[in-house]
């Protein structure tokens, strides 16, 4: 049986009807107009992001992980936000994980059949060997994407916590979830089209969790990155650069000091602004669980 899309937001259809008959400086404007609603629809869902904000923080104090999962642009979404964790903040790959329905070969070619495969989505989450310590959040601008519920349902079973990050409202995703983010970003421009509107706000969201979960953890000092991995020339020399920012030392200090910590620039910062040794700083950052500004109070203390 064909599934009726008529009830989803998504689907509707925009009133741009003459879209084709167009010039490209028309459409390029109407496209632009309707991106323009996609943060107001994000800001109405900051509380929702907030808690889901707090339960990935708390997983990850308790050595639990967040895991993405989804299906075509969703789940290529979340792979892209999980893929990017490990060089800016200096995690494992596996503490913020990413599962998409037909595998890695989906992220460059069309698997949208996998989507519609329940068992296959718990089977594929429980192939990760997720634990009650995890958040699992769920990715689909429908909100009723079969592997992606199979996957959430599998999540509760185990005792983690799943989360829905959806685009309709009143969603099955949302009967599920124990907390649910859903930006309405009305029609899109090109209907049906959600890498478009819904895309972009699922971005905006996955920003924010993984964004804000590590700056809760410790990964940020101000705004700056200091958990980075400095493993080619241009994140070396960022990290020489937030070295600088962090601590007012001048470019040599920088790149003599982040050598000595090992190439980690939380050390680095630790070892000018306090004056101790490599093993000190390292001490120190432990006693304040990765936190630099923690870390310097105890040093003053």
């Amino acid at each position: 049986m064909i599934e009726d899309l008529s009830s989803l937001v998504t689907e509707t259809r925009s009133p741009y009807h003459d879209l084709d008959a167009l010039s490209v400086e028309e459409i390029l404007t109407i496209i632009n107009g309707e991106d323009r609603r996609v943060a107001e629809a994000v800001a109405k869902e900051l509380p929702n992001i907030a808690k889901v904000v707090k339960a990935i923080v708390a997983a990850f104090a308790q050595g639990g992980r967040l895991i993405y999962v989804g299906a075509g642009t969703s789940g290529r979404l979340g792979v892209l936000d999980a893929s990017e964790c490990p060089p800016t903040f200096g995690v494992p790959p596996e503490q913020v994980d990413a599962i998409i329905a037909g595998g890695d070969t989906a992220l460059r070619h069309s698997s949208e059949e996998a989507e519609d495969d329940a068992e296959q989505g718990a089977r594929d989450l429980r192939a990760r060997g997720v634990t009650a310590k995890d958040v699992v959040v769920g990715i689909a601008a429908s909100g009723r994407t079969p592997y992606v519920i199979g996957a959430l349902k599998e999540a509760a079973r185990i005792g983690a916590r799943p989360m829905a990050l959806v685009c309709n409202p009143n969603s099955p995703m949302e009967a599920v979830a124990e907390v649910t983010i859903c930006p309405v970003v009305g029609p899109e421009v090109l209907m049906g089209s959600t890498r478009m509107k819904a895309g972009t706000a699922q971005k905006m969201v996955l920003n924010m969790l993984s964004t804000v979960s590590m700056i809760k953890s410790g990964k940020v000092y101000g705004n700056l990155m200091v958990d980075l991995a400095p493993t080619n020339e241009k994140l070396v020399a960022r990290a020489q650069r937030i070295i600088q920012l962090a601590t007012g030392c001048d470019a040599a200090t920088a790149e003599e000091v982040l050598e000595a910590s090992g190439r980690r620039v939380k050390v680095a910062i630790v070892m000018i602004e306090t004056g101790r040794s490599k093993e000190e700083a390292e001490a120190l950052l432990q006693r304040a669980r990765g936190f630099v500004r923690e870390a310097l109070r105890l040093a003053g203390g």
